[in-house]
């Protein structure tokens, strides 16, 4: 199998699988203790936690926590719901779903053709919330965020943005908020966090028992912030050369797609994400005959719903085109040999539908 859904999630590092065994020890081991417990081996936990969300911590901005969460929709549901309060949400009308079903009647920001949110649109008067994400997660669009967050503030609204598809591959620019996901990160399922830039005032929204700064009530688990607190420092380290060797496979990747329509910026974007479209293409007969390589046809989160992908249709695309787009996701496992291998295989199947490879 070909894995090209990098988008979806991304392989488990095996340094972050390391790092997560120990704090998964059975009976006789000592890494099986509850980090908020007095004892040793509580303590043990704790500090695993702790030097996690240093690790995490050390890909932000500075000035600000780090609330460990399930993963980004919780941590983009506890930004939202935890500034609520009077005045307006504004959001980018190509936000993930985390952020368009928590704020359901928020006011969308335009996007262009390209798939960027200019900042000098208009926000609503009383603005309290603005929300951009960094980097698309269907079309890998990045989006001037700086400018957003110096535009909310001007409005006196706070900054939250969705890093998920930028955390460890960019840098993370400023916002008060900041949402993540390790599993988007090399990392573990099941564990995210909430940035809290310093000063920001934000209130419990899971109750239960106080734990992370009386945030986020329930109990941590050290195996998968000590997965994520490895894949962020793996990705700290690698960032240069992850991002050089994924711009080698976009360079291969774009060759052999030229024939397909680039959907979104072809220079303002992560060159992990290729979305591409030929019109007419039957998406659902391609993916059935080229099962062998796992790519989507969208987000996973909207996978299976028949709806034409909003991002899509926010860029202008039809309903036709939307549903002849396929996204490609590679990143640090990928390899070249699996680019053109794939690329045979979709080219060759979308011929056979009569659609010129």
């Amino acid at each position: 199998m070909i894995y090209l859904d990098y988008q979806a999630t991304t392989p488990l590092a095996p340094e972050a699988r390391e790092a997560m065994l120990r704090w998964l020890d059975g009976p006789g081991g000592d890494g099986f203790g509850n980090p908020h417990s007095a004892h040793r081996m509580g303590r043990m936990a704790k500090a695993a936690v702790e030097l996690a969300r240093d690790q995490v911590a050390a890909l932000m901005p500075p000035g600000g926590r780090v609330v460990f969460t399930s993963g980004a929709t919780e941590a983009i549901n506890l930004a939202i719901r935890g500034t609520g309060g009077p005045g307006n949400v504004a959001v980018s009308a190509i936000e993930h779903a985390a952020v368009l079903d928590t704020a359901p009647g928020a006011h969308r920001l335009a996007v262009d053709g390209e798939g960027i949110c200019d900042p000098e649109q208009p926000l609503p008067a009383g603005t309290r919330l603005v929300a951009v994400m960094q980097v698309n997660n269907e079309i890998g669009t990045i989006q001037p965020t700086l400018a957003w967050q110096r535009r909310a503030k001007a409005a006196g609204a706070l900054f939250l943005c969705d890093a998920v598809q930028a955390y460890g591959k960019i840098d993370v620019t400023g916002a008060d908020l900041i949402a993540i996901s390790a599993h988007k990160l090399y990392g573990p399922k099941g564990v995210g966090a909430l940035w809290v830039r310093d000063g920001v005032d934000i209130a419990e929204v899971q109750t239960g028992g106080g734990q992370e700064f009386g945030l986020r009530s329930g109990t941590v688990s050290p195996a998968l912030v000590a997965g994520m607190g490895a894949a962020a420092a793996l990705a700290k380290d690698q960032m240069a050369a992850d991002a050089e060797h994924i711009n080698g496979l976009w360079d291969r990747a774009a060759e052999l797609f030229a024939h397909w329509d680039l959907n979104g910026s072809a220079s303002r974007r992560w060159f992990g994400n290729l979305n591409v479209r030929l019109d007419g293409l039957d998406v659902a007969r391609l993916m059935s005959d080229c099962r062998s390589i796992m790519f989507s046809a969208g987000s996973a989160c909207a996978s299976g719903s028949g709806r034409p992908s909003h991002v899509l249709r926010a860029i202008g695309l039809s309903d036709a085109q939307a549903k002849s787009s396929i996204r490609l996701g590679f990143g640090r496992y990928t390899t070249v040999g699996e680019i053109k291998e794939a690329a045979a295989l979709i080219n060759a199947a979308a011929a056979a539908q009569g659609i010129p490879a």
